[in-house]
C-alpha cells in the first residue's frame, strides 16, 4: 500500500556519462539528439533536452573508459530528502553531503548495493531560455529544436547488477520506490526489476549482468514525442553511422516503443516512447513475468538480442568476444 514516503523521490534528475571519445559523443548528444550544451567545466560538458525545467540532465565527461558516473535524483521536498538520507545512512552506504554544483543545490551522495554512485538533492535551478531558444509557448521550457532526434526529456535509467535481488530490495525498502514489473527466475530470485516514482510506469531498472561484474551501466533513455519520432531516430542514426543494436519495436514489459543504439563512446542509449502508458493507481500490484514468458521475446514476438545481457559499460576484459559469443548462442 502506498504511503507518504513512496512519493519522496520526484524523478531522475541527471546522469554523468563517461566516454573515451569525447568529441564524437558530444556530437551525438548535441547535434544528433538535438541537446543544448549549457556549461563546460573541466573535462565535462553539461547538456539538456528542450523541454526540461532544470538546467541540465546529462553531464558528459571525458574519460579513459566508458560507463555511468553519478546519477542524481530529485526529491519532492526538503523533508523527503531528509527522510531518504536517514534511511540510506542506516544501510552504511552513504558517502555524505556534497556542496552545490552546476544547477543543483547541496546533495547527499551514496551508492547502491552494487556500487553504482548516486546522489539525492532537492534545491535546483530552473532553466531560463535566452533569445536563441525562447519558446513561443510560455508553458514550454525552451524552443522546439526541429532538428535531429529532438529528444524532449530524460526518461529512465537501467543499471546492470551482479545481484538484482539486493539492488531491487534497496530501491523498494530504502528508496521507497514502487515496483511496477519484474522477471522471476526459475532458480529463484529476479532477472530484472522495474521501479516507478510517480505515474510513469518506470524510472529505474536493474538487469542481471551476465558477466557477473558489479556496478556497470546498461542504458539510459530519452523520451521523444511519439512512436514516429522513434522510427525517425532509427533513420537518423543509420545516416550518421550510429550502431543500432535493437529495434525499433515494442517491449512486452511496460509496453514501451523503443530503439537501442550505442553512442560513439560505447554506451547504450535508448529512445523510448513511454508516456502513453501511465499507472494511475498508487497501489497498483507488481506485474511478475516468469522466465518462460520472458523468453517469448518482445510484444510482437521479436526475440531479445543476446548482447542486451552482455554489452555494458565500462567494458570488461574481452568485451567484444563476450558479445560475439552471446550472438552465437553462448552465455
Amino acid at each position: 500500500m502506498a504511503v507518504a514516503e513512496n512519493f519522496d523521490l520526484a524523478h531522475l534528475g541527471a546522469i554523468e556519462l563517461f566516454t573515451p571519445r569525447f568529441e564524437e559523443s558530444l556530437h551525438f548528444f548535441r547535434d544528433i539528439c538535438a541537446m543544448r550544451e549549457v556549461a563546460r567545466v573541466g573535462d565535462s560538458a553539461y547538456l539538456r533536452c528542450w523541454d526540461e525545467y532544470q538546467v541540465y540532465s546529462l553531464k558528459l565527461t571525458a574519460s579513459e573508459t566508458n560507463g555511468v558516473g553519478r546519477t542524481l535524483y530529485r526529491t519532492t521536498s526538503p523533508e523527503a530528502l531528509e527522510r531518504r538520507v536517514a534511511a540510506i545512512e542506516k544501510t552504511g552506504l552513504g558517502h555524505g553531503w556534497r556542496e552545490p554544483e552546476v544547477g543543483v543545490g547541496r546533495s547527499f551522495e551514496f551508492e547502491d548495493p552494487d556500487g553504482h554512485l548516486m546522489a539525492l538533492y532537492y534545491d535546483t535551478e530552473q532553466y531560463v531560455p535566452d533569445d536563441e531558444d525562447r519558446p513561443a509557448l510560455k508553458n514550454q521550457a525552451s524552443a522546439y529544436p526541429g532538428r535531429g532526434i529532438n529528444t524532449r526529456r530524460l526518461d529512465h535509467i537501467n543499471y546492470l547488477t551482479s545481484d538484482v535481488d539486493a539492488a531491487g530490495e534497496f530501491w523498494r525498502d530504502v528508496m521507497m520506490a514502487r515496483e511496477s514489473e519484474r522477471v522471476k527466475l526459475d532458480g529463484g530470485g529476479y532477472g530484472a526489476w522495474w521501479f516507478r516514482l510517480h505515474q510513469k510506469s518506470y524510472d529505474v531498472v536493474y538487469s542481471d549482468d551476465w558477466t557477473g561484474e558489479r556496478g556497470r551501466f546498461h542504458h539510459f533513455a530519452f523520451a521523444p514525442d511519439s512512436r514516429e519520432d522513434v522510427l525517425k531516430a532509427a533513420d537518423i542514426c543509420l545516416e550518421n553511422g550510429i550502431h543500432i543494436e535493437y529495434g525499433p519495436y515494442k517491449h512486452a514489459i511496460n509496453q514501451t516503443f523503443f530503439l537501442y543504439v550505442w553512442e560513439p563512446g560505447g554506451n547504450r542509449i535508448e529512445f523510448a516512447n513511454a508516456q502513453a502508458r501511465l499507472i494511475l493507481d498508487p497501489d497498483s500490484p507488481v506485474v511478475e513475468w516468469s522466465q518462460a514468458e520472458r523468453a517469448k521475446g518482445q510484444a510482437w514476438g521479436m526475440k531479445t538480442v543476446p548482447t542486451f545481457h552482455t554489452h555494458g559499460t565500462p567494458y570488461v576484459e574481452n568485451q567484444e568476444e563476450i558479445d560475439r559469443r552471446a550472438m552465437e548462442g553462448g552465455h
